[in-house]
């Protein structure tokens, strides 16, 4: 259903989300309720791309007598990304770009028997809608909700670029008076003009009337403006994060014979003044306010973008609960439950159209980006929390005619006018709000194309630390804005980490996909953001990690920058934000997300020492480990750190600092320093040349870093760590691993490996060998957001080794790449009896090129 039109006064409102048909272009048909996506399960495959083409959904229409008379509607709140809507085959409607609504009129086309709605939809690649790249999915489908609606020949107008067709401004608020206009587009359909009243009441958030007026109009057939001012509210409560007080308006369509209500419609209204300047930062209601939250994406785990309800406003809560105050939607307007959450609850919000990293030099192109940004307005338009309209992203990631500079030039024009038309079209449709353009980190290259002097406030995307440089330079940047745009108003509108919620280290680095990575990256970023009164907010990228189809990476086809997992599930940074935002005392064990441990014994011990990382808003907190206590720590950056010595088996951790406390128990898997030690060994999973663990879920193993070989104990003998061809990545590949989801355990490898030893005692053990030939493969386009790509290119050697175990022979002539394929995952398992003392040695001899050896498990049987 849509929210803002009644169920009474004259119009029904009815959802149409059940009994659709749906095949692609010559599928076969299935049965399927609404919200729907035909690309769920296909981007997350290991085949690349997935289906961009025609879906065709149908569903029959049974309308009875009553409806005769009546204008009937179809509206739609989201069609990925063309669509034509037909009734009884007949074409009735078409609307271009997947993320406004659109609403069909469908009444003249009707039998009222045995009527048949087709909607026709398809994402395919389209050179004059935007957006053309990204680095997000572009699911396909009709994948929001679909309302058919039903109105009296005099009703408020559909026909608004989808919008409610009422428009309401705050032309004056203080502490002490507000007005509101109220802008109502009436049509009269009916073949006879209409005397009526319209009546709009303003009602406070317990439904008592505190302002109404009356205009009587002489409706003629066709469309009529009428502009309403309620001049004087006494005392307004204000609405702000912290207290979202919400007014209703009622604005009403009455027949002035009948007496009867022709048409109906509510919106909220919220009263607040707001500003932004470029030394002070973001004021509202005359407070200064700094604007921290995050962008969202409205995907989700395993159902793509077609997201109940439920779920959608149940991130605007989470956001909320984080202590966020701001909302970037982005990168294209979202669902109408998201912006009427942030009402409710009091965050602020941006919204933006998906023109993104390139655009195409076209007349339908710049034609498709200023109906998506006059429908973004006009639809959005009565939401108090939005006082952002934004309408490009990156847009010089990709510059085209690289090696034609002059031609290039007359592209960066073509983009220049492009933003200036849809920033002049944005403060002509609303003046009321700022406008915002948001560029990479390439401050030179969008300053001398222009792209700083045209909007209101300019946002930088930065990750430095991240795809280049270091976190140090993130502040070096916001300065740099300040002195040289001193008289620009500036968000940091994207920042983030990956954070591979399976992936831990206790000797972070860029991108190892860490979570403890991210606490540091953004600890930094924070610091330097909330310390410059000049920047007005940052949110972070992203809310909840998303789905990207060309993506690798260590959880392919996922952006993994999310402070909630794109299940959401918080990550160890979200609780970082909590300790950060909130307004009372915080103190979380951040630490206790990882609840399955594993690790050495310290020499000659009985215990491993592991961090352990308490987030806080206090000065200092105690730990106590199984009742005992570690002693007390103050908080730096927010974060206090123990070492811990954990015991095999349950470990119970406690955190308090005064009447605060935080408790979880963890499960340690203590491994032996030497075998022949106390500790009882069952099984140890390793990755070799890897400094991080990965926890595998689904099978409940986690996984250790390598060692070198030491008496007594296991490890590798000879070689080294693999370093892939690209500059970002310390040790390992970022390639997308076929065959397992379990790409980590394969993305890593020891190369040049001559041995690996278990000085295991007798017995019977299972062992596993993995592996995987990172070099080599299909060349793919290096992604563009991937600022330092200075990949060296791969030179692929041939590369054939022995394996043997114990002197016999295990793999003769492996040839990785040609007998199972590059950069997929290869698992060879065996038992093995160990006698005599002699423990287990797997050799690795070389016949052409290195050996490798990527990951290796052992498992004690008896």
């Amino acid at each position: 259903m849509i929210n803002s039109y009644a169920q009474d006064g004259g119009r029904k409102a009815i959802s149409l989300n059940d009994q659709w048909e749906f095949q692609k272009e010559n599928g076969p048909i299935e049965k399927v309720n609404l919200p729907h996506t035909w690309n769920d399960k296909d981007v997350l495959d290991d085949v690349a791309g997935y289906y961009r083409g025609l879906g065709i959904y149908k569903r029959k229409l049974k309308l009875d007598e009553s409806a005769k008379g009546k204008e009937i509607f179809l509206v739609f709140n989201g069609v990925a990304q063309e669509a034509e809507v037909l009734i009884n085959g007949k074409s009735v409607g078409k609307h271009i770009g997947s993320y406004t609504h659109f609403i069909v009129p469908i009444t003249q086309y009707l039998n009222y028997k045995d009527d048949v709605v087709e909607v026709r939809a398809n994402n395919r690649f389209n050179e004059d809608i935007p957006p053309l790249t990204a680095d997000f999915t572009f699911f396909g489908g009709m994948y929001r909700n679909v309302t058919l609606l039903i109105t009296n020949p005099v009703h408020f107008s559909q026909k608004e670029n989808g919008s409610s067709g009422i428009f309401i401004t705050t032309p004056q608020v203080s502490a002490s008076t507000a007005s509101v206009q109220i802008k109502s587009s009436i049509d009269n359909n009916s073949n006879v003009a209409k005397k009526v009243q319209v009546l709009t009441t303003v009602f406070d958030a317990k439904g008592i009337k505190v302002a109404n007026q009356v205009v009587a109009v002489n409706l003629v057939k066709g469309n009529m403006i009428v502009i309403q001012d309620i001049k004087s509210i006494s005392k307004p409560e204000l609405w702000s994060p912290e207290n979202p007080y919400l007014y209703r308006v009622v604005t009403k369509i009455i027949d002035v014979k009948t007496k009867a209500t022709l048409d109906q419609v509510s919106n909220p209204l919220g009263f607040r003044w707001f500003k932004f300047d470029a030394d002070q930062g973001f004021f509202l209601n005359d407070k200064p306010l700094k604007l921290i939250g995050a962008s969202r994406h409205q995907d989700y785990e395993n159902l793509g973008n077609a997201t109940p309800d439920a779920l959608q406003t149940r991130d605007i809560e989470l956001l909320k609960n984080m202590g966020g105050n701001f909302l970037r939607v982005a990168h294209y307007p979202q669902d109408p439950l998201i912006l009427e959450a942030c009402d409710r609850l009091g965050i602020l919000a941006s919204v933006e159209i998906p023109v993104v990293n390139t655009i195409t030099e076209s007349e339908a192109f710049t034609a498709n980006c200023l109906n998506m940004q006059t429908e973004m307005i006009k639809q959005n338009f009565n939401h108090p929390s939005i006082i952002i309209w934004a309408y490009m992203n990156e847009i010089l990631l990709r510059p085209k005619f690289t090696n034609d500079k002059p031609r290039q030039q007359i592209y960066y024009d073509h983009i220049r006018e492009l933003a200036q038309k849809l920033d002049d079209l944005t403060r002509k449709e609303d003046p009321s709000r700022y406008t915002l353009l948001v560029n990479h980190g390439a401050f030179d290259v969008y300053n001398r194309v222009g792209l700083t002097k045209i909007p209101m406030i300019v946002g930088w995307n930065l990750y430095s630390g991240w795809y280049s440089g270091v976190p140090a330079d993130f502040a070096k940047f916001l300065d740099r804005h300040h002195k040289e745009l001193a008289d620009k108003p500036m968000l940091v509108t994207e920042y983030g980490a990956d954070a591979d919620p399976r992936i831990r280290s206790f000797l972070p680095v860029r991108f190892d996909k860490s979570v403890e990575y991210g606490i540091q990256f953004n600890q930094v970023y924070l610091n330097a953001m909330l310390s410059r009164p000049f920047v007005s907010g940052g949110m972070a990228w992203n809310l909840a990690d998303f789905n990207s189809e060309t993506r690798e990476e260590t959880m392919p086809h996922i952006n993994n920058k999310g402070l909630l997992t794109i299940g959401r599930e918080p990550k160890d940074t979200y609780f970082l934000y909590q300790a950060y935002l909130a307004n009372k005392p915080y103190l979380k064990i951040t630490s206790a997300q990882w609840k399955d441990r594993a690790g050495i014994a310290d020499s000659a011990s009985s215990t491993s020492k592991q961090p352990i990382q308490v987030a806080t808003n206090l000065k200092s907190v105690e730990l106590f480990l199984n009742g005992k206590s570690l002693g007390i720590k103050d908080a730096i950056d927010h974060i206090c750190q123990w070492e811990v010595p954990f015991v095999d088996g349950k470990n119970q951790l406690r955190a308090v600092s005064g009447d605060n406390s935080d408790q979880t128990d963890l499960n340690f898997q203590l491994q032996p320093y030497r075998f022949a030690d106390q500790i009882k060994f069952t099984d140890v999973n390793v990755l070799l040349g890897s400094k991080r663990f990965y926890i595998d879920e689904k099978e409940h193993q986690l996984w250790i870093p390598d060692q070198p070989y030491r008496a007594g104990s296991w490890g590798w003998i000879g070689g080294e760590p693999f370093k892939g061809t690209n500059n970002r990545i310390t040790y390992g590949s970022d390639k997308n691993i076929l065959g397992t989801d379990n790409d980590p355990v394969y993305q890593t490898q020891q190369v040049g490996i001559k041995q690996f030893k278990f000085d295991v005692p007798d017995g019977e053990y299972e062992l596993s060998l993995h592996f995987a030939e990172l070099v080599g493969g299909e060349t793919k386009e290096a992604l563009a957001y991937n600022l330092d790509n200075n990949h060296k290119k791969e030179v692929v050697e041939q590369r054939i080794f022995d394996v043997a175990i114990n002197g016999a022979p295990f793999m003769g002539k492996l040839n990785i790449a040609t007998d199972f394929g590059y950069t997929t995952a290869v698992k060879k398992k065996t038992t093995i009896t160990v006698q005599n003392g002699k423990g287990i040695v797997i050799d690795f001899n070389a016949i052409e090129g290195k050996p490798v050896l990527n990951a290796i498990q052992l498992r004690k049987i008896y």
